[in-house]
């Protein structure tokens, strides 16, 4: 078996690209107000690197996460990058399963923002009630809440209960999300978090009105037909990224 720590030399272009983009989205979720002191997780596969994907450094705030102190490691939990930085074991025990069994979960979001917690410990979960929701009405899994994730053999369930979706709501715990890139995953994410705090104001609001099933298939048909040629989530998250980097360039270095 390797050592804990394997000194690298330089990354590749590709993974510097890689730290840029992920640094980037801890500094956008802690703009958006979805960071939770130092946990929680956003995870992205090292591109043309075999089992090695990036996570955050345990014990700083999103807004301190650069593309420099982002911590390579593989799907056991071991720095490969030389790193002094910990990582969170419930961060790489949940996201390695998934990192490892589906060849398309480049990057997978985590988070326990109060809307989304909210949501995930209803017994109704994620209702078609809005705009946003409309779009996961039947392509949203369930998993049951077991306590921290800091167990492997919780890794079989979880992969059985997200089948061939790839956005899961942990009950009484929080939203996850994957895709195939770092933006589609990022808009994925954002459409989510919008429709749970749309959904919870709606409650407060009055009577929530489901949409018709028939209504929902148009709709999910007609927003798939609305793909931009630069993919999903490129120009989404390219704007929030200049929103950032007018706020604060050094999630650069």
């Amino acid at each position: 078996m390797a050592t804990a720590i394997q000194h690298h030399a330089q990354p590749s272009a590709q993974e510097r690209e890689a730290r840029r983009q992920l640094a980037a989205c801890y500094r956008i979720f802690d703009h958006m107000g979805w960071s939770e002191l130092i946990y929680n997780h956003i995870t992205l596969r090292v591109p043309g690197e075999e089992g090695a994907f990036l996570i955050n450094p345990f014990g700083l705030h999103y807004s301190e996460v650069t593309a420099s102190n982002l911590v390579k490691i593989d799907l056991d939990g071991n720095v490969l990058d030389g790193s002094p930085y910990p990582v969170n074991r419930a961060g790489f025990v949940q996201h390695s399963v998934f990192h490892r069994h589906l060849p398309d979960a480049h990057c997978i979001i985590h988070t326990h923002t109060t809307a989304a917690m909210a949501v995930s410990a209803t017994r109704e979960g994620l209702r078609p009630t809005n705009f946003y929701a409309a779009a996961f009405a039947g392509r949203i899994a369930y998993h049951d809440f077991e306590g921290v994730t800091i167990r492997p053999e919780e890794g079989e369930r979880l992969i059985a209960n997200l089948g061939q979706r790839r956005v899961m709501m942990l009950r009484n715990h929080g939203a996850l999300v994957m895709a195939p890139t770092l933006p589609a995953a990022f808009l994925m994410y954002w459409i989510l978090q919008r429709a749970c705090e749309i959904q919870v104001a709606t409650g407060s609001a009055g009577t929530p009105v489901d949409i018709p099933d028939e209504v929902i298939a148009v709709h999910q048909r007609d927003l798939a037909g609305m793909q931009l040629p630069t993919g999903p989530g490129v120009p989404d998250f390219e704007a929030m990224v200049r929103v950032i980097d007018r706020i604060d360039p050094g999630w650069k270095e």
